[in-house]
């Protein structure tokens, strides 16, 4: 899950990326308003974590203009300013949820992972799939009763196929999913992880779409 953090306190900001890539997340983060406008503009983010008091501008002009363009990203408004008038204020304006500072970085991840079930239309973290069962939460996986482990990058491989298992995802949607802006990727990154995960769930789980990328094998053909 790509999510966009716009947040002026660097610490704050290093502590959120930090805390986020650690449960399975993929994040970036920029500092202003403006910043934001253009992230989202360039950049496919599944969730945004918006501070309210920005140095260019509050964060619920930056809401209200997105919701009055057609945005539907899920926003979770994390502020300093959480009496009853400014909760509403975030809700009325578009927010999805509203998080007031200090908060854990546990509540913030499970926030955004219920912004994403919501989203995607589910009601739990578990996604399906040929016998697999994956936890979202956990970032691990069960099948046959037994519990498979993942690194973070196979997980969010997984994750992103597992998410739209009817769908081709090509290497560079892959590639957007794990990786940020001022990350170096490796030419092989993804064939590889790709390999990783065969050797756990089997070489048919997930089959190459040649000259497309790759997708689930369909239900019962494993």
């Amino acid at each position: 899950m790509r999510v966009l953090i716009v947040e002026d306190d660097a610490v704050l900001s290093d502590g959120l990326q930090a805390g986020l890539r650690l449960s399975g997340f993929s994040p970036e983060a920029v500092s202003c308003c403006d910043d934001a406008r253009h992230a989202l503009l360039s950049e496919g983010f599944e969730a945004m974590v918006l501070d309210l008091m920005l140095p260019d501008g509050s964060g619920l002009d930056l809401l209200r203009r997105l919701r009055a363009e057609g945005s539907s990203l899920p926003v979770l408004m994390l502020t300093a300013r959480d009496g009853l008038d400014d909760r509403v204020a975030g809700l009325d304006a578009g927010a999805d949820d509203y998080l007031g500072k200090p908060f854990e970085l546990p509540e913030l991840s499970a926030r955004l992972r219920a912004l994403l079930r919501r989203a995607q239309g589910r009601s739990e973290n578990l996604l399906s799939w040929n016998g697999l069962t994956l936890d979202t939460a956990r970032m691990t996986g069960l099948r046959d009763g037994r519990e498979i482990a993942f690194a973070r990058r196979e997980f969010g491989i997984l994750q992103a196929l597992m998410e739209r298992p009817g769908a081709i995802l090509g290497k560079p949607q892959l590639e957007e999913r794990l990786y940020g802006w001022q990350e170096d990727v490796e030419s092989n990154t993804v064939e590889v992880h790709i390999h990783h995960l065969r050797a756990k769930l089997g070489s048919g789980f997930i089959r190459t779409v040649r000259g497309a990328g790759y997708r689930l094998a369909p239900e019962g053909t494993t």
